[in-house]
């Protein structure tokens, strides 16, 4: 299988129960639920993604030929030393193109790998983190995991139906966009009323990283 891989960096997880991690981030090209082009954003079953997935021009970024050939760049890109390897995959939508053959390979060099999925496909067998970001409107297959990660505010979902799902964490994150305080309250206040959700900021975007 040849995969699409619109970048490919080291740096620190910058967000979630896993934040301040050293992590090889793995951006899959590709979405299912937006096409990734400005003039279809109205009506993107996402319309607030602030992610560029479109295309192989990224950092790292490029055609893998098979799961080998893209474990290798990961492994090169975290560097010497096998301690506290993890992989982070992400997108766009990963589960178009994770497979277990690459989950294999990348256990096989001794990754710990994670995934950053919106839920509407079921999650590939054998990964060590499924961390899921569900979407107003959309058909949430993959209902269980390590972390329920809710953009908030978001019109359409129910943070009381979400914790019947099966999940051992449920954060709260405030959109991003141009009225950012007024979702930081809003996810405060999710917090506050309901004490299973806990607050997730996106530390990578305050201390500059990628």
């Amino acid at each position: 299988m040849t995969y699409a891989v619109k970048e490919l960096f080291l740096t620190l997880q910058g967000e979630g129960v896993q934040a301040g991690s050293r992590a090889v981030f793995l951006r899959f090209a590709g979405c299912n639920l937006w096409s990734g082009r400005e003039q279809d954003r109205a009506e993107a079953q996402c319309g607030f993604c602030d992610t560029d997935f479109v295309g192989t021009d990224g950092p790292g970024g490029g055609k893998f030929a098979d799961a080998e050939a893209l474990a290798d760049a990961v492994e090169r890109k975290w560097g010497e030393g096998r301690d506290a390897r993890l992989v982070v995959i992400t997108g766009g939508e990963p589960m178009l193109q994770l497979d277990e053959a690459l989950v294999s390979a990348l256990h096989d060099r001794g990754f710990r790998v994670a995934v950053e999925t919106n839920g509407t496909l079921p999650a590939v067998a054998g990964l060590d983190w499924v961390c899921v970001s569900p979407k107003a409107g959309t058909d949430v297959v993959q209902r269980s995991g390590d972390e329920l990660k809710l953009v908030w505010p978001q019109p359409g979902i129910d943070p009381a139906e979400l914790e019947s799902w099966d999940f051992d964490h449920f954060l709260v994150q405030p959109m991003d966009g141009e009225d950012g305080k007024a979702a930081t309250d809003a996810a405060i206040r999710l917090a506050m009323e309901r004490p299973r959700w806990r607050l997730s900021l996106q530390a990578h975007k305050v201390v500059g990283l990628a």
